[in-house]
């Protein structure tokens, strides 16, 4: 009985530490995004010249309406190229795309790969460009947004990550992911800049100075989750990463369970990857050189998805309520206080941060398939091995609103 006591104890332990200080953390960034950034005054009035990148992968569904949609912006069309980076494309689709005032880049692999394609259209287009702006083969810019992008380049940033927005809610797994990354919009974006750290990226409605990310790409091989890798580099380098909220880009939220299975079973393997490989570094970058922006990058990566968090946080907060009353007292070594004020931060930290909007009946609806999420997102956990080493596709489609 001791053994089984000291185990259960030590588990106890790790639990509360995981998971309560991940509590805390979502808590303190999530209450600090309730403020304004302050923001930088701009140090010159320059308009630069764009390469709108978008790299898509059998993407023939969507494509040409992003592009079209792509060159719609108010910002003077000489001083930007949409450039479509087209892998594995059908040729009617690819005439469509020929026809539009646009550069067509054709790119195939063996193994297909966001970074790849990327590091392949540079090389092609050339040097002519002062910003790169990455786009999924999805994403829809509101019409100002590259001018609110220069506006940040002309207030020092080299790397600039804008606000994606749900372009459809039209199923309740759709809703549940236009919540996931408006709290992570919230928490890892606004909230960190509030209190002086750089903003997460996403992956796509972000910019970069031209030269400075052609240079670090050609250092990424990523297989998936490259924008990971980029932001460990950018961090360990100092690079402060600005976030605009007022920079909208619509981008297609996934609709079917089974493509937010295989979506967070690809970003879940990467979180775990980079964690290994840069753990040590980061650690020695805090110790040495007081770089807390790249160790809480860093800390992220082995974070709980807020699915999970809140999903095994409140499991837990159950179970030790239910012990309470069933078990003698003198078992656990952690009192439950600990457990219900952690899922009392948790739930403080998910209301502060989802936007008033969401606040409806449809949202409702949708949270009683948050169960189902939740067994996904830890089924997902035992079925990371080698996800890594593989390109697993979101596929995008038409969508039907309500």
């Amino acid at each position: 009985m001791d053994v089984i006591k000291i185990l259960v104890n030590s588990l106890e332990i790790l639990l509360i530490g995981y998971f309560g200080f991940a509590s805390i953390y979502v808590f303190v960034f999530s209450f600090a995004g309730l403020f304004s950034v302050k923001k930088r005054k701009e140090i010159l009035q320059k308009q630069r010249k764009f390469a709108v990148l978008i790299p898509g992968y059998k993407e023939d569904s969507v494509i040409v309406n992003v592009a079209q949609q792509a060159l719609k912006q108010t910002y003077p069309q000489n001083l930007y190229e949409v450039v479509i980076i087209a892998d594995s494309f059908q040729q009617s689709t690819l005439d469509k795309l020929q026809n539009l005032p646009l550069r067509v880049i054709e790119v195939s692999f063996e193994k297909s790969t966001k970074s790849k394609a990327l590091n392949q259209a540079m090389k092609i287009i050339g040097d002519d460009y002062d910003v790169a702006l990455i786009l999924d083969a999805d994403n829809i810019m509101e019409e100002n947004f590259i001018e609110k992008i220069n506006k940040a380049f002309n207030q020092g940033y080299k790397v600039v990550q804008g606000h994606r927005i749900a372009k459809n809610t039209n199923t309740s797994f759709a809703i549940l992911d236009a919540i996931s990354e408006e709290i992570n919009n919230h928490i890892f974006r606004k909230g960190h800049r509030v209190v002086g750290l750089s903003s997460a990226l996403i992956g796509s409605g972000m910019a970069f100075d031209y030269y400075f990310f052609k240079t670090t790409m050609a250092n990424v091989n990523a297989v998936g989750g490259f924008d990971k890798e980029l932001e460990l580099k950018l961090l360990k380098n100092r690079t402060k990463i600005e976030y605009l909220d007022n920079a909208l880009v619509l981008d297609e939220k996934v609709q079917k369970s089974e493509v937010f299975a295989n979506q967070r079973k690809r970003w879940l393997s990467a979180q775990f990857v980079y964690f290994g490989r840069y753990f040590m570094p980061g650690l020695k970058e805090l110790l040495t050189k007081g770089n807390v922006d790249f160790f809480d990058k860093v800390y992220q990566m082995v974070s709980p998805p807020r699915v999970l968090l809140l999903g095994l946080v409140s499991v837990i907060t159950f179970a030790y309520f239910m012990l309470n009353l069933i078990w003698p007292s003198n078992f656990m070594v952690i009192p439950g206080i600990y457990w219900y004020v952690s899922f009392g931060l948790v739930i403080l930290a998910f209301v502060f941060a989802v936007p008033k909007q969401f606040y409806s009946k449809a949202t409702f609806n949708a949270v009683l398939t948050l169960p189902k999420a939740f067994m996904l997102m830890l089924l997902s956990l035992f079925k990371l091995r080698g996800a890594n080493k593989k390109f697993i596709h979101t596929q995008h489609g038409t969508i039907n609103s309500q």
